[in-house]
């Protein structure tokens, strides 16, 4: 269980959450909205059968253009128990997915690393962490041992544009302190043929989505990865999804997608800074209907 003192997450709200909700607004049992096969990941987790997501509802971000605000914010879905939750880890194994892929997960720890003690022996595939990279190195290091890949994002260097945007202008701080420790953790990506493709059984995925209007913000946070991250030691997934959801509209200055131009010029730079181990994205991705149906599928036990 959470202890009466909740800080998993940088906010630190130190609350009872079974009492009273913090920022994340999540009580203490994991609320789940969907867990399914997912093939709109980096290939290297997708595959050809898919990836065993379980998108788990709050988030310790308000990130204004959340392309999942239904559950980040909305709080859309159910509530289960550990015990559950570990059964679902085996159904989507059973269903042929490639990995489990926990989606916002930190606020749910304890309750994660109870469901996978009771199911580790039997699973034998990767322990995914998506995560929007807002995270305390101390609640990382209790995922030694129980995680094989981590996928953070790694979205603002100004604290000005993450406080703005995310409600959290501290974001960069712990971010990027974070991402070190996942590295350090995993080491050097590992990969292995499966199903005639390459998929990653460990390492790390650096996730940065190119906002409209911030290509120099972007640049700024290769040129860290590049200064500050040892070489091969994390593969870059350089978004160019990023579409004018949820509040944006609050900020006209993002509300609209990002050009060609944008997200070239950002490209380039990452090439030319050496950063060329990753996956870049066809602007046709910034579409809603990459966003899954939150419809509680694979939630409820099996008839």
């Amino acid at each position: 269980m959470i202890d009466a003192v909740c800080e998993l997450c940088p906010r630190r709200c130190g609350v009872d959450r079974a009492a009273v909700l913090g920022f994340c607004r999540c009580g203490t049992r994991p609320r789940i909205a969907r867990a399914a096969l997912h093939h709109w990941e980096e290939p290297c987790i997708s595959g050809v059968r898919g990836s065993g997501t379980v998108f788990f509802s709050g988030c310790t971000l308000k990130c204004c253009f959340c392309q999942n605000h239904t559950i980040s914010s909305g709080g859309f879905g159910k509530d289960i128990t550990p015990r559950r939750l570990a059964d679902i880890f085996l159904e989507l194994e059973e269903k042929g997915a490639h990995n489990i892929n926990l989606v916002t997960p930190t606020q749910y720890l304890p309750s994660i690393l109870t469901a996978l003690d009771l199911v580790r022996h039997r699973l034998s595939i990767p322990i995914v962490w998506n995560t929007g990279g807002y995270e305390r190195t101390e609640t990382l290091e209790q995922l030694k041992g129980y995680v094989d890949i981590y996928l953070p994002d790694l979205k603002y260097y100004s604290s000005e544009l993450s406080g703005k945007y995310s409600c959290a202008p501290d974001y960069f701080s712990f971010a990027s302190r974070a991402v070190e420790t996942m590295i350090r953790q995993t080491g050097t990506p590992v990969f292995a043929e499966e199903d005639g493709c390459s998929l990653m059984k460990k390492g790390v995925i650096i996730r940065h989505m190119v906002l409209p209007g911030q290509k120099e913000d972007s640049k700024k946070i290769l040129s860290w990865m590049k200064e500050h991250l040892p070489k091969s030691s994390f593969l870059l997934s350089l978004l160019s999804q990023y579409t004018p959801f949820y509040r944006s509209a609050q900020f006209p200055e993002i509300s609209r997608r990002i050009t060609t131009y944008e997200y070239n010029q950002v490209l380039d730079f990452a090439i030319e800074l050496g950063l060329t181990a990753g996956f870049m994205q066809e602007k046709s991705s910034a579409k809603e209907e990459y966003t899954p149906p939150f419809d509680l599928e694979g939630v409820a036990p099996q008839e």
